[in-house]
């Protein structure tokens, strides 16, 4: 991400964007096709790789003012940095209402996304639930984010993992 990213207490928050996180590189890629076919130009897209975003999150932990802890923010922080060592990838994509956010959810989620997160001045909305996921319970700084996983921990997210909708194409050998 440049050094014009938004950011709120020293750490990323790109208000108006979804910010989607994929198990692999092929089912991220695969929802940037998907992502156009809908109408979202490539340059309201830009992804990240699992190396890219733990560079940005150890960047985001050096950067962040204590107060970053009082909200979600740095909690998020923390969930995409265990997210990023299991290899997952990103698509942060510019969702200027919530109409838009909501068709961008809809579209990504049958493609293996995890999580698609709107990024609001004052909430960020999880748009992705999956039923095996038990109910989020309680967040808060001292608790961190709820993974929505029976420990409560984003590690257990593969677990609870879509299987990504199949390509059609010639069987393989």
């Amino acid at each position: 991400m440049d050094q014009e990213e938004p950011t709120s207490f020293g750490v990323f928050k790109p208000v108006g964007h979804t910010v989607i996180s994929f198990p692999s590189a092929d089912q991220a890629a695969t929802a940037r096709v998907a992502l156009g076919r809908l109408g979202v130009a490539s340059a309201a897209i830009q992804g990240y790789t699992d190396q890219e975003m733990l560079v940005q999150v150890e960047r985001d932990i050096r950067a962040a003012s204590p107060l970053a802890s009082i909200g979600q923010e740095m909690n998020l922080v923390l969930a995409h940095k265990a997210l990023a060592e299991l290899g997952y990838h990103w698509l942060v994509v510019h969702t200027p209402d919530d109409a838009l956010a909501q068709q961008v959810a809809a579209c990504v989620k049958p493609l293996g996304a995890e999580r698609a997160q709107l990024y609001g001045h004052f909430i960020i909305e999880e748009l992705i639930t999956h039923a095996a996921a038990p109910p989020q319970v309680a967040e808060s700084p001292d608790r961190h984010l709820d993974a929505a996983t029976p420990s409560g921990h984003e590690e257990e997210r593969a677990a609870l993992r879509p299987a990504p909708a199949r390509r059609p194409g010639p069987p393989s050998t």
